[in-house]
């Protein structure tokens, strides 16, 4: 497949589809080579042309060659409908809260970045409906007047015994706390990025208003921690989505002058999440975790007795005696005509071996069966490869999910 690009340059690509061949000025050919974006490479017969391959990561960024001149835009569109990524994404932030229907109307947008920057304004509305939150945050400062206590240190150290001004330390209710510039910085960032439509970008404009006092969080400083509590309740779904886009958007500076900045989800990831959390809370759902069974993620464990060969399996369920019960791994994968990757495999048999399973659970992203077995030679092991249609309904979904879950609770130790 062919296509051109005008100037200014944009590319429009869908997640691990085929290669498309677009005519691109070398420099901007190599920027996207250099960016990681995607895989970009000449075409090797025709001057002008290059191959472009989109893999998990989808989204929209700018890419500005070194040298400057006008930025090309590349749009990755995942295959997963935008509605049933937001599922995805809802479970795996809040499972017990979810992605409830209505709440937040995604499907009118069909591109990943509209339908973010629509959802995160909703959000911060709804958290914003009764004001800001206030809160206490420390505060120190050079003062007329004794306010909390007196830093004595600093007093002799800056005023040399002077007695004004006063060295203090206090804790002032703001609402210039962790939570309202979590919500600033995410909506500043939205605004930066290109693609968001006039109307979604009018409304976060004026939440940027309402949060005017709020300090800013400047380009390169840390975002501060917040914790869920009953008195911040109502922040909740705003601050974990504010963090999805302030954990996915990106403006950096690669070599040569190289300038990336724009909005990306690995869906390598969402999926691992996803997978993760639900089997998770299936197990506790039912009981598991009140009768001494626990469910760890990326728990580190060794394949050698030497403790030199580190392994992190997505899953391990563990007994009321601490010994693994059974382990799984998520793969944002599809099945082929001739099967899954035969790595994942030879993967999955040392995690059981290790771990002294006799069934090891494979789950993917799609596949040609709902359900296969390999039973390895001389091992005395079974290898499950699963695979979800993430296509379905929500509650089709999580039905596959307790299905999954099933298998690996009756799994035998060897």
């Amino acid at each position: 497949m062919t296509s051109a690009v005008d100037a200014p340059y944009s590319v429009e690509l869908v997640e691990h589809a085929p290669a498309t061949r677009i005519a691109l000025p070398d420099a901007v050919g190599r920027a996207l080579a250099a960016s990681g974006i995607v895989d970009a490479a000449p075409d090797p017969y025709a001057p002008g042309l290059w191959s472009l391959k989109a893999g998990s990561k989808v989204g929209a960024v700018a890419v500005t060659a070194p040298g400057g001149g006008e930025p090309v835009t590349v749009r990755v569109t995942p295959k997963v409908p935008i509605v049933r990524l937001f599922f995805l994404l809802g479970y795996s932030l809040d499972p017990g809260r979810s992605w409830r229907d209505g709440e937040v109307e995604v499907a009118e947008h069909r591109d990943l970045l509209p339908a973010l920057a629509h959802a995160v304004e909703r959000q911060v509305d709804r958290a914003l409906r009764q004001g800001l939150s206030q809160g206490y945050r420390a505060a120190e400062e050079s003062a007329l007047v004794v306010r909390g206590r007196v830093r004595e240190t600093e007093q002799i150290r800056r005023r040399f015994g002077a007695m004004l001004p006063i060295e203090v330390a206090y804790d002032e209710f703001t609402t210039d706390i962790a939570e309202n510039r979590i919500l600033r910085a995410a909506v500043e960032r939205l605004l930066r990025l290109p693609g968001i439509p006039r109307d979604v970008r009018r409304r976060l404009l004026h939440q940027r208003a309402r949060l005017r006092d709020v300090t800013a969080i400047a380009r390169g400083q840390p975002v501060p921690d917040w914790r869920p509590t009953r008195l911040n309740s109502r922040y909740h779904q705003a601050l974990r989505l504010s963090r999805v886009v302030l954990d996915g958007a990106s403006a950096e500076h690669g070599p040569g002058g190289l300038r990336i900045d724009g909005f990306l989800f690995d869906m390598n990831k969402l999926f691992e999440d996803f997978v993760t959390t639900a089997l998770r809370e299936t197990f506790h759902g039912r009981g598991r975790g009140s009768d001494g069974h626990t469910v760890r993620l990326q728990d580190s464990h060794h394949l050698d007795e030497a403790a030199a060969i580190r392994m992190k399996p997505d899953l391990v369920l563990y007994g009321p005696d601490g010994t693994p019960c059974a382990v799984a791994d998520a793969k944002y994968k599809s099945g082929r005509p001739g099967g899954y990757p035969d790595a994942d495999l030879y993967q999955m048999l040392a995690y059981c071996t290790a771990l002294g399973l006799r069934e090891g659970h494979l789950v993917y992203a799609k596949g040609n069966d709902r359900h296969g077995a390999h039973q390895v030679r001389h091992a005395g092991v079974v290898l499950h490869q699963h695979a979800l249609d993430l296509d379905q309904e929500p509650s089709g979904l999580l039905t596959d999910i307790e299905e999954v879950a099933q298998r690996l609770a009756n799994t035998p130790r060897i």
